[in-house]
């Protein structure tokens, strides 16, 4: 079976001032999910948006990916299940213990969401591997999170291939997810290596939406 590619527009890149027709040209462009990039500022050196802009959108119909950038995490998966996340991701390198990632993973499939875990570049694999069969799917960092407008990691492409292969060598159902200057070419590269979901956000944000969504399921 072909595999097929989810386009997931980060909604940190479009214009707020709009926000109800922003989120209505994302979905009629027929991106698969709705990326939320939710930083504190702490986590990561920049602050976006919280629970007042997903509050405006919660009944928008369209799959949520609400990537958590924040410290603490656990504290907020209540609220964001609320506002109708379909899938929380929250950072590995939010957690001090492993008992901590390990609760948060239950905490938040406990709510009959999907959960997934993300990566810093400069974090290693094998950090977490030992959780990849209990989520829904990994988010590999394409840049240093906290900024659009970045340029794709090269080594990115690689970790990728290392997590497909470890991935499917055990026969795990986790989804791999990259966020971080995706393009045409990026999104090539990052698809062949085994990604299935490609968060883009600056690549889109013009009038050509809807046919560069089309362009980036059809690599």
């Amino acid at each position: 079976m072909e595999k097929k590619i989810k386009v997931a527009p980060s909604l940190l890149s479009f214009d707020f001032g709009q926000l109800s027709k922003e989120v209505h040209r994302i979905i009629n462009a027929k991106a698969d999910w709705l990326h939320l990039d939710i930083m504190d500022g702490i986590f990561v050196p920049n602050l976006s948006f919280g629970i007042p802009v997903c509050e405006a959108i919660k009944d928008a119909m369209i799959f949520k990916d609400v990537h958590l950038m924040i410290t603490h995490p656990h504290l907020y998966v209540d609220s964001f299940v609320k506002l109708n996340a379909n899938l929380i991701t929250f950072h590995l390198e939010a957690c001090e213990r492993k008992k901590e990632i390990q609760d948060l993973i239950q905490k938040i499939k406990s709510k009959n969401i999907k959960v997934g875990i993300s990566i810093k570049p400069e974090t290693p694999l094998e950090y977490v591997l030992p959780y990849l069969k209990d989520v829904d799917l990994v988010l590999v960092m394409a840049v240093e999170p906290g900024f659009g407008g970045q340029s794709y990691i090269e080594n990115t492409t690689q970790r990728i291939k290392t997590l497909y292969d470890y991935i499917h060598s055990r026969g795990y159902a986790c989804l791999i997810e990259v966020d971080g200057g995706i393009n045409e070419k990026t999104a090539k590269l990052a698809i062949d290596a085994g990604a299935d979901v490609l968060v883009a956000g600056s690549y889109l944000k013009d009038d050509k939406i809807k046919e560069k969504i089309q362009k980036l399921k059809n690599l």
